[in-house]
């Protein structure tokens, strides 16, 4: 699965998706854009987004992108904070639908 790690992300959360191909954001010189330009951009290229915007989903027309995305609720965007958040991902990401948004967190 090709899985887009947001720029609210740190890029090291890739270590704990070894079997996917994972990017981040700024890392493919996408940060700065709108929730809209990256749902452009990242449709084709990948298949997950995973980010910790909650607003993500009230982007117009986010339904009609063709990426899932899994929205991180952690006390901070600190990889401390996320990295136990992983295991759940991982258990969610092959029942994900393209334009559907899923929530992981600790009290899950």
């Amino acid at each position: 699965m090709r899985i887009l790690l947001d720029e609210n992300l740190d890029w090291r959360l890739a270590r704990d998706l070894p079997e996917h191909t994972v990017e981040s954001v700024p890392r493919i010189g996408w940060a700065g854009l709108t929730n809209g330009q990256l749902f452009v951009h990242a449709e084709d290229r990948f298949d997950v987004l995973i980010t910790m915007d909650a607003g993500v989903t009230h982007q117009r027309n986010f339904g009609q992108h063709k990426i899932a995305v899994v929205i991180l609720q952690a006390r901070s965007n600190r990889l401390a904070d996320t990295r136990p958040l992983m295991p759940k991902v991982l258990g969610l990401l092959e029942s994900l639908e393209s334009g559907k948004a899923v929530t992981v967190s600790y009290e899950q």
